[in-house]
């Protein structure tokens, strides 16, 4: 039988989170998730467009190229996402954004 994770071992996330919010409190505020399941892992989620995700992005340091673009949702919603290190802690931030509608055609006469 597993012995069951205590608050304890979500320490290095949340220590994390914690740093976060110290160092980064100007920045847009996002949808947080830590889990037992991956109690090294600190997930920020950023639903309102992309813009807050690049901001973060940015403050923390990680490249541009080191984000990784896909759609979902039939290619109805764009997704960036990216992970840093932090603080002994696996950041994942992730960005969702609509696919902008395609510009009208002009039908040839």
């Amino acid at each position: 039988m597993n012995e069951a994770l205590t608050l304890d071992g979500l320490a290095v996330p949340l220590r994390a989170l914690r740093l976060l919010a110290v160092d980064f409190s100007h920045l847009p505020a996002p949808a947080i998730d830590v889990s037992t399941l991956y109690p090294h892992q600190l997930w920020l989620r950023f639903h309102g467009g992309l813009d807050d995700f690049e901001v973060w992005r940015e403050a923390l340091g990680i490249a541009p190229d080191a984000v990784v673009y896909r759609e979902q949702s039939a290619g109805r919603t764009r997704v960036l996402k990216a992970s840093v290190d932090y603080a002994g802690a696996v950041l994942e931030l992730t960005g969702y954004g609509d696919v902008p509608a395609p510009a009208p055609t002009v039908a040839a006469a």
